[in-house]
């Protein structure tokens, strides 16, 4: 008796939707995408678009904790395999079965929004890392493990990079936090500088004393960011590309927060497309000149979700060759170029 195999959980409409999710909601991360080999490349699109799923169910629903509780149903039956009807949940489900992605990194993650659902604050820089780790951590990891490294060291580099990109974003996003109530930057620092958080609250300014705990943050960035390289030495050589270029737009964020005088209050920093390019072919050449030291432990915040990937089984993966996506690296080089040209 001949049988059959079962129903596909994803199909190529599904990834393809995927694919516009991030077009459409992170020209960085899609920029730096470009240079990912194609089989990661769609999946970390899959991984996205559940991602901001996440993140949208929770900004846009006014009943944020049912909200969540209904994101927390969802991820339940994506790990049973029997997704949500949505092209993010079917893509999400195909992802954790196939790159064995333990249930406690994406819960994670969704326990961070749980945060921001409930307004939290952050008195050290310690605590900070314990919400970044969650929010953005978690998907450095998931997005190492589609990419076939499981080992320790790696993942703790990832978390690294995960934790000094949400940085950034934190040090970017001040003045639209403070104007939505919210704020992320480390309570303690803000009271060494006379900061009266009600009062910045009820009217932002940039005073000089939040511009220099906004410069502290970048510090704090920073230093994460050299530790993360290591850690992209480490990837499987095809991948580096990318990793290294979305590492280079994100800091470049908090670069242009600091030209502004650490003002992030008044307006908010972008990446210019040129510049991004530039950053891009930095990176392709950066790449190659990585070299492994030797590893430092996983920030305490963040070693949680290194040791759920330890108690994981591995799966198998095929090596990634790097002279198979060579060509399409050139060609996203000269449509980045014309795009350019045409905006310009």
């Amino acid at each position: 008796m001949l049988l059959l195999s079962p129903e596909p959980l994803v199909t190529e409409a599904d990834y393809r939707a995927c694919a516009e999710a991030i077009r459409t909601g992170s020209r960085s991360f899609y920029t730096a995408s470009w240079l990912l080999p194609a089989a990661v490349r769609r999946s970390a699109y899959a991984l996205y678009a559940f991602c901001r799923l996440s993140d949208d169910a929770i900004d846009l629903d006014g009943a944020r904790f049912d909200a969540l509780q209904r994101l927390q149903a969802r991820l339940d039956r994506a790990y049973a395999g029997r997704p949500a009807d949505h092209f993010a949940d079917r893509a999400m489900a195909d992802l954790v079965h196939v790159h064995r992605i333990p249930r406690e990194i994406p819960e994670a993650l969704l326990d961070g929004l749980g945060w921001d659902c409930a307004g939290r604050r952050y008195r050290t820089i310690e605590d900070l890392h314990g919400y970044c780790a969650r929010v953005a951590a978690t998907v450095g990891v998931m997005m190492t493990l589609l990419m076939g490294a499981r080992d320790a060291p790696t993942l703790a580099r990832a978390c690294d990079l995960g934790v000094a990109m949400q940085l950034s974003n934190i040090a970017r996003d001040v003045g639209e936090d403070a104007r939505e109530g919210r704020i992320y930057l480390p309570l303690d620092w803000l009271e060494e500088e006379g900061v009266d958080v009600p009062a910045f609250l009820a009217d932002p300014e940039p005073t000089p004393a939040l511009r220099r705990v906004v410069a502290r943050l970048l510090g704090e960035a920073d230093r994460l960011y050299a530790r993360s390289r290591e850690g992209v030495a480490r990837l499987p050589l095809a991948c580096r590309p990318a990793i290294l270029a979305a590492s280079a737009i994100y800091a470049e964020i908090g670069c242009e927060v600091a030209r502004r005088g650490c003002d992030s209050v008044t307006s908010r920093a972008r990446v210019s497309g040129m510049r991004k390019l530039a950053l891009l072919g930095g990176a392709c050449v950066g790449s190659i000149a990585l070299g492994e030291r030797e590893p430092e432990p996983a920030l305490a915040a963040a070693a949680f979700l290194v040791e759920a990937v330890a108690r994981r089984r591995e799966p198998v993966h095929e090596p990634y060759s790097l002279g198979a996506h060579a060509g399409r690296v050139l060609a996203m080089f000269e449509r980045l170029q014309r795009a350019q040209m045409v905006r310009d």
